[in-house]
């Protein structure tokens, strides 16, 4: 009996958490009772808070331009909400961006009072939230790869390869249950990578087409909307891991009459023809990034790998880090010429070598030892602050080298003003920039980011064996 006992008890051990015990932030901040809010509420604050994925699918604008497949949908909600005020108070939204894995978390600690997702996303283990109508029922959840690449004719042909998924994907339980299938089959499973939380679904199948990453999975209607603008992407449509998840909008359970509203609008809205008019328009010529490990590619880093190293090394950077700035800026060409006497490699201009005192940034080791210099300085000036993680100090400092750093802490203001996080870039900064001074810094970052990424991914093949332990930092 006592071993029976201790072995039930090893199994609970084991066993997964459940999902309200796995939500961000202490457990006293989601234990402690949420004061209601429902719509008579939110009429007399006059605020609506609406949770947002902060995907740049789902939310956001560009220089006044409504570009999530969201933000219409949310702007229409405010006037319908206006429109049949009796008081005539009018509410305004206040939209909150979030990891599409955070949102009804924040909703269920009573962080907001509407989520938003713009994809599938389950309320399984999440207590006293509820699902609006569907926007869209029965959603495909397709695989997606790059043309020219191989084409899968069966799931089962994926076992033992790998595919790409953004934090908080919906494919996760699909494919958990055909690797269950395989497995009875005494197949190898299909390995998830879960990639980096600064990239987004967008992210994903940007990196899928230029060949970074072999194949995602993602909600079909996603997935065709961004093929409009990403045009060498392979809807696999006869691979469908589910077709049984709704989109929706969530409210919190305790506000009945907001959850009414909710229905009642979604039920009578009709998308407009033009949606995405604009989105097309602006992105088309953005999300381009290319494979920076096709083999010539390899073979220029490894031609100007040793002068990156050095610098970043005397200047505390992760040398990958200046390479993927270097392969944005020139291809890694150290010949390359650009705009405003912009030179060499690195792509920096005579003035802000002059400012950290190098000279004769035509020759190779000065023109990576001016920008290493630089960003060093932009660093120490203006992003040393204990509070900024590492990879969000780096996406500040390559806008500022971009943009220009003044320009960059007025953004951070901006964005501490509107409740945004300025210590993080990716997805909070980023949309004030967007709508400031439209997506060109947002793309730079964005592009520097995920050849970063593609580095990281096969650093223990771009090193020397004896300089991986000095490599990061």
């Amino acid at each position: 009996m006592t071993r029976t006992l201790l072995f039930l008890l090893c199994l609970l051990a084991l066993a997964p958490l459940p999902a309200l015990a796995r939500l961000a932030g202490p457990p006293e901040a989601w234990q402690k009772p949420v004061a209601t809010r429902d719509l008579a509420q939110v009429r007399r604050s006059g605020v609506l808070t609406v949770l947002v994925n902060q995907s740049r699918n789902s939310s956001g604008e560009v220089k006044g331009e409504p570009i999530g497949v969201e933000y219409h949908r949310i702007r229409a909600f405010e006037q319908y909400l206006n429109r049949n005020a009796r008081d005539g108070r009018e509410i305004r939204l206040k939209i909150i961006p979030l990891a599409k894995d955070q949102l009804l978390g924040a909703l269920q600690r009573g962080e907001g009072d509407l989520v938003v997702p713009g994809e599938l996303l389950s309320a399984r283990g999440i207590g006293g939230v509820s699902a609006s109508v569907p926007l869209r029922k029965d959603v495909p959840m397709v695989l997606v790869s790059r043309q020219g690449n191989r084409r899968y004719l069966r799931l089962e042909q994926l076992a033992g390869r790998s595919i790409a998924l953004p934090a908080g994907s919906a494919a996760a339980e699909p494919l958990r249950l055909v690797n269950r299938k395989l497995a009875e089959r005494r197949l190898a499973p299909i390995m998830v990578e879960w990639v980096d939380p600064s990239l987004a679904v967008e992210d994903v199948l940007e990196m899928v087409q230029a060949g970074i990453l072999p194949v995602t999975a993602v909600e079909q209607p996603i997935a065709e909307r961004w093929a409009k603008v990403m045009p060498k992407l392979r809807l696999e449509k006869h691979l469908v891991l589910d077709q049984q998840g709704d989109m929706t909008w969530f409210v919190r359970r305790d506000a009945p009459m907001l959850r009414a509203r909710v229905d009642r609008f979604l039920a009578s809205y009709r998308v407009p023809d033009d949606q995405d008019a604009a989105f097309q328009r602006v992105y088309r010529r953005l999300y381009k990034v290319h494979n920076p490990l096709a083999r010539s590619e390899r073979q220029r880093l490894e031609r100007v790998r040793p002068v990156l190293q050095r610098y970043a090394e005397q200047h505390r950077f992760d040398w990958l880090n200046l390479a993927a700035l270097a392969f944005k800026e020139s291809s890694l060409n150290p010949g390359a010429r650009g705009a405003s006497g912009a030179t060499g490699l690195m792509q920096i201009t005579p003035g802000a070598a002059r400012s950290v005192g190098v000279g004769n940034i035509q020759k190779l080791d000065n023109n990576v030892q001016a920008s290493a210099k630089y960003l060093a300085m932009l660093r120490r000036s203006f992003f040393s602050s204990a509070q900024l993680n590492e990879r969000e100090r780096m996406a500040f400092i390559l806008a500022a080298y971009n943009l220009g750093p003044q320009r960059v802490q007025g953004m951070r203001a901006e964005a501490r003003r509107r409740g945004l996080n300025p210590n993080q870039w990716f997805f909070q900064v980023e949309r004030v920039a967007a709508e400031q001074v439209g997506m060109g810094v947002v793309s730079y970052v964005n592009s520097v980011n995920k050849y970063y990424l593609a580095y990281e991914r096969e650093r223990y093949l771009l090193e020397p064996a004896k300089s991986r332990g000095s490599s990061k930092n």
